[in-house]
């Protein structure tokens, strides 16, 4: 096998796994009342809260649930249940 060949061949592996190691995962929008109801499905759920805006103030509300990520936002904040570990961010950026 050609050396040079099989050198370019495994630096153009471990630029496609950087390449995907910076892509977005997938993030699903909801509803603040369709959030609510998935924090309360997981057991032990870790939700992310952050303010945001630009214009009007939001609060942003983060969690996974069964592989996915879940994100909403509303322009009040909204009680998580008694089960839920919070951590607040200083900010949660969504692409798209």
């Amino acid at each position: 096998m050609n050396t040079a060949a099989s050198s370019a061949g495994v630096a153009a592996h471990q630029a496609a796994i950087a390449q995907a190691t910076k892509a977005p995962g997938v993030v699903v929008r909801v509803s603040p009342r369709d959030f609510y109801h998935i924090v309360e499905l997981n057991d032990e759920p870790l939700v992310v809260c952050a303010e945001g805006g630009f214009l009007r103030k939001t609060h942003q509300y983060l969690t996974s649930y069964r592989g996915l990520a879940f994100f909403t936002k509303d322009a009040r904040p909204f009680a998580l249940p008694d089960h839920a570990q919070v951590v607040h961010a200083e900010r949660i950026w969504i692409p798209g």
